[in-house]
C-alpha cells in the first residue's frame, strides 16, 4: 500500500518505537502535520485514526493527539495469577495500595455474584495497583467470611492468595471470567492516573476452591493502554 496517509503512520510509528516520539507527548496538530507531510486534512486524518486503531495514541477532544505506551503489560487471560506473581514476572516496579477493608452485609448484586444466602456477610477489599509509579488497576475484591475467616492490612497488601494457600491451607482451584469494556466510573477517576482516558477494561473473577466452592467474586478494573490481555489456545482436532 503506497498511499500517503500509509507513509504518515508508518513514519509516526517509527518514530514512537525508537523513541523519538515519548509516551505521553503531543503530536502536532492537524494543522501543522498538513504544513509537515504537504497533504490534505484528510489524509492527516486518515493518519491519526490508523494510529488510534492500532493503539499509538490517543485523541482527546479538544486537547489533541498523544502517545500512548507502547510497551504493555501481559495479562494472561488463561491463568489465575495474583497482583504479586503478576508484578514478579514482569520484573517492574510496583506497589499496593488499601483503599478500603471491611465486613459488609451484601447488596443483592453480590449475593447472587457469590451465591449468598441472606445472612452471609462478605469482606469487601478495595486496592490500587501502582507499576512503574503509575496507578492503572482497581481491584474491587468480595470474599466470602465463612470461608476466609480473618484479613488485615498486611495480609491485603501483600498477597490474599498467599496467606489463603499458606497459612488457611486452602486449594485454589480455578476461575471463570468475564472481559468488558466499560466507561470509566467516578471511582475509576479517583483511585486511577487516567490521563484523559474514558474507558477501561473490566475482568470479572470468579474464583473456587478445589471442592468447586465459590468463595471470591472480583472486579479488577484496568487502564486499557496499559495491557495486553492474552491467552494460548490449542484447536481440537
Amino acid at each position: 500500500m503506497d498511499s500517503k496517509y500509509f507513509t504518515i503512520f508508518n513514519e509516526i510509528v517509527g518514530k514512537i518505537e525508537n523513541g523519538k516520539l515519548e509516551s505521553g507527548a503531543k503530536l502536532p496538530s492537524e494543522n501543522e502535520l498538513m504544513k509537515i507531510y504537504d497533504v490534505s486534512r484528510d489524509t492527516i486524518r486518515k493518519a491519526l485514526n490508523l494510529l488510534e486503531r492500532n493503539g499509538y495514541i490517543q485523541k482527546i477532544k479538544g486537547k489533541g493527539s498523544f502517545i500512548l505506551d507502547v510497551h504493555k503489560f501481559d495479562f494472561s487471560v488463561s491463568g489465575l495469577t495474583s497482583f504479586k506473581e503478576l508484578a514478579e514476572k514482569m520484573d517492574a516496579k510496583s506497589n499496593t495500595i488499601l483503599e478500603e477493608l471491611s465486613i459488609i452485609e451484601p447488596d443483592d448484586y453480590l449475593r447472587k455474584q457469590l451465591n449468598l444466602s441472606m445472612n452471609e456477610a462478605v469482606w469487601k477489599v478495595i486496592r490500587v495497583r501502582e507499576i512503574e509509579d503509575m496507578k492503572i488497576i482497581l481491584d474491587k475484591d468480595f470474599l466470602n467470611t465463612e470461608v476466609v475467616t480473618s484479613l488485615t492490612r498486611e495480609i491485603c497488601e501483600n498477597s490474599i492468595y498467599e496467606y489463603l494457600e499458606n497459612d488457611l491451607g486452602l486449594k485454589i482451584s480455578f476461575a471463570k471470567k468475564e472481559i468488558t469494556v466499560q466507561q470509566a466510573t467516578e471511582e475509576d477517576r479517583k483511585y486511577l492516573d487516567l490521563e484523559g482516558h474514558t474507558m477501561i477494561v473490566v475482568v470479572k473473577n470468579y474464583t473456587y476452591l478445589e471442592d468447586a466452592s465459590l468463595f471470591q467474586y472480583t472486579e479488577s478494573r484496568h487502564r486499557p493502554d496499559k495491557f495486553r490481555f492474552v491467552d494460548f489456545a490449542r484447536r481440537k482436532h
